[in-house]
């Protein structure tokens, strides 16, 4: 048996967490990590007591479902409910973050975002070089139980 990588660990729970999306158009997940632990989860839904996307359909607009938080949010969103610090903490992310939660993870103090899908977000890219948060691609990691 193979050890996961810490990587590897926290990237597997962040396709773990997307399993618990609400929106069909795409599953993400999302975990923040201070010193090897977790702190929060998150996956894009719909806000609490709202319905959900395979409930009630979509909203579009621009191309985009607007009825779910995105799962980057979500976490951030956790924490700031229950009181948990995220300055110097770490993203594991299914997908790289749009312009709208890489404005929220630089505010918070995220240091670095760990994700496997990009995402065509020339102002995340521009933010991110700007504010000196690490922005990096993992491969996507090998099945956890075979």
């Amino acid at each position: 048996m193979v050890r996961a990588s810490w990587s590897e660990y926290f990237m597997q729970m962040s396709l773990l967490a997307a399993t618990r999306s609400t929106c069909p158009r795409r599953a993400v997940g999302a975990v923040l990590v201070r010193d090897h632990r977790v702190i929060a989860t998150g996956y894009n839904g719909s806000p609490s007591g709202q319905p959900h996307c395979t409930e009630a359909g979509c909203i579009i607009e621009n191309d985009h479902c607007v009825r779910t938080i995105h799962a980057e949010l979500n976490a951030l969103l956790q924490c700031a409910r229950y009181g948990i610090a995220t300055q110097g903490v770490d993203l594991y992310c299914t997908d790289m973050p749009c312009r709208h939660c890489a404005r929220a993870l630089v505010q918070a103090g995220i240091q670095t975002i760990y994700y496997l899908r990009p995402y065509e977000s020339p102002e995340t890219l521009e933010l991110i070089t700007r504010t000196g948060v690490q922005l990096i691609q993992l491969p996507q990691p090998a099945p956890f139980l075979e």
